[in-house]
Parts: structure tokens; C-alpha cells; sequence
């Protein structure tokens, strides 16, 4: 592996005991975005498929173009069929959970959240439903819920080769496995490493796979990390930068021709999503600072319109540049 996709070389660990298995199944609880601080995505590009757990219906939505041979489901899982009030952490979603203390911790690091009641089904009857076949990992990051998640699994019909469980409390370094690493003991699971934010499990009758986890921390710098490529309209080194400059230029020669709302929905999604400008701080933004012989109107105006049109005019061949 050159490159790790995960939060803490998690995905490099689990292909040290998994990767000589050409195809594989995962289940993913927890599963956050598809690709960034995501522990299933290298095994997905091997080749492999599974179930993704995602309650955050935005980041669910885009497993569907990223990668179309995940099942995923949009709901909770823990050891119950019902509903149960979600917390969802505004701009840090990987804090989102049902425990409401846990997503309070977010405040720390400037963060609100909302509440939404939200469906939750216990983890065998989703995996009973899919027709899930032998689970070579499960991993579970959902913030302080993980003993429901284990509670909700039929151990007698899932063995999962590997367990991935985050165990420490989120936004701390504070030990949180005490409370549910019994339940793992009492299925014949046996500890097999910790790589500091999350325990790593196997069952009894796979003990030769012991032997594959390192015996001490894996050196950081063993592979790239996602978050060190950047953004790829500003890294030239980055391995799809020039994919993203034709990109950007194939949008913007479209804008000439995007509706209102599709702008200002794009407007909005790139605020919400980066703490970009809003209000009148986006006003300002969206109509620039070139010479405006007209009236200034205060909704989607012929200034606004004109910004549009001088971008859209270098890429759509208005402009003949090259």
C-alpha cells in the first residue's frame, strides 16, 4: 500500500492480515465519507464489496457514484428495532451519534449539532436482509454506541475474520473499551492489537492471523495519508490535479447556461461545507468588483448575472484564449 485512506493506518493494517485474500466482503459501521478518513475504501478499490452503515443521508449519498458495489443504508444500527434521536455534529460529522454528551464534546472544537429521530435495526437483521455472505472485517466507529452495535450481531451466523472497533472516547484519548470488549471475550474473540484509536480482534478458530498484526506501532510515515495530498486545484503534485483543471474548466464554461437555482444551491453547499462567505459577505462575493453601469437590485441581479457570464466567458469558447 502506497497510500492510506484511513484516519490511523487502519485500512494498511487490516490489508497486512487480509490482503492476500483477492476478493473480500466488509461491513462498515460507522462509515462516514466515502473515500476521506475512510477504513474500507482501500479494500473497495482492491476489488472487494460490502455493506456501509451511514446515518448521515449526504455522505450515504455519494457511495452511489463512488462506489456503486457497496450496499448502503442510510440508518442506525445497535441491538434494537426502533427509532432513537440522532445527533447530528454540524461540519465535524465523524462526532455525530446517539449520545448526546458525545456530540456536546464537539463544542470544543466550535461545533454545534442538531437532533433528528432516525431508524435503528439491529445488525443482523440488516446483514439477514442482504444476504451477507462471510464478513472478513467489520469495523465500527459510531462514537460510545459500539456495545449496541455488538449486542445487535448473531454470532452464531457472523464470524468476522477481523474486528475493527474505535475504543477510545471521542475527542479524548480516554480508554472506552472496557464497557464492551467483555461481550467480544464471551463470543471467543481474542485481542490481537491496538493501533491507539482503535482495537483489533480476531475470532479463536482464525488464530493464525495473529501472527500478521505488528508486534509494535506501524512508523507514520510507512505510506502517504490522503490528507497530505491537498487539494488538487492547488497541489501540482497531486495525483488528479490534472483531472481536476479540466474539470473546473468543463463546469465553468457551463455556468452560462445554469439556472438560478443551480448556482446559488452550489453557492450554498460550498458554504456549508467549507465555512465559506454567507449573507452579505457572499453579496459581496457574487458581484465582484468590476464597473456596473447599472441599478444594484437585491436578489439574483444583472451584477450577479455579469460575474457569471465574464467567468464563464473564458471556458465556454466566448473567449478564444489558446
Amino acid at each position: 500500500m502506497r497510500l492510506s485512506y484511513a484516519q490511523c493506518l487502519e485500512d494498511f493494517h487490516l490489508d497486512l492480515v487480509l490482503g492476500d485474500r483477492p476478493t473480500g466482503y466488509y461491513v462498515d459501521v460507522g462509515a462516514g465519507h466515502p473515500v476521506a478518513d475512510n477504513v474500507s475504501f482501500h479494500a473497495y478499490l482492491k476489488g472487494w464489496r460490502g455493506l456501509v452503515c451511514e446515518p448521515q443521508a449526504d455522505l450515504a449519498a455519494m457511495y452511489s457514484t463512488i462506489r456503486p458495489r457497496d450496499t448502503v443504508i442510510d440508518y442506525l444500527v445497535g441491538k434494537a428495532e426502533g427509532t432513537v434521536p440522532f445527533h447530528r455534529v454540524d461540519r465535524l460529522h465523524g462526532f455525530s451519534t446517539i449520545v448526546e454528551s458525545h456530540a456536546k464534546g464537539a463544542e470544543q472544537f466550535g461545533a454545534g449539532y442538531h437532533t433528528e429521530e432516525m431508524r435503528i435495526r439491529p445488525l443482523a437483521a440488516v446483514l439477514a436482509e442482504h444476504n451477507a455472505p462471510h464478513v472478513d472485517f467489520l469495523k465500527i466507529d459510531v462514537e460510545g454506541a459500539e456495545a449496541d452495535v455488538l449486542n445487535g450481531m448473531d454470532w452464531s451466523k457472523h464470524r468476522p475474520s477481523v474486528l475493527c472497533i474505535e475504543a477510545i472516547e471521542p475527542g479524548t484519548m480516554a480508554e472506552a473499551w472496557h464497557g464492551w470488549e467483555p461481550i467480544l471475550f464471551a463470543q471467543d474473540y481474542l485481542f490481537a492489537f491496538s493501533d491507539g484509536l482503535n482495537r483489533f480482534y480476531i475470532p479463536k478458530a482464525e488464530v493464525n492471523l495473529l501472527e500478521r498484526f505488528p508486534k509494535s506501532p506501524t512508523p507514520w510515515e510507512v505510506v502517504t495519508h490522503f490528507y497530505e495530498l491537498g487539494r488538487p486545484h492547488i497541489r501540482v503534485d497531486h495525483p488528479d490535479q490534472a483531472l481536476t483543471e479540466r474539470l473546473i474548466k468543463g463546469f465553468l464554461a457551463t455556468l452560462g447556461t445554469a439556472s438560478e437555482f443551480e448556482i446559488m444551491a452550489l453557492l450554498e453547499h460550498s458554504a456549508g461545507a467549507a465555512g465559506l462567505e454567507t449573507g452579505d459577505a457572499l453579496r459581496a462575493l457574487l458581484v465582484g468588483t468590476a464597473e456596473f453601469p447599472g441599478k444594484d437590485g437585491m436578489g439574483f441581479d444583472d451584477r450577479i448575472r455579469a460575474a457569471i457570464g465574464r467567468i464563464s466567458a473564458q471556458y465556454d469558447g466566448g473567449m478564444v484564449n489558446d
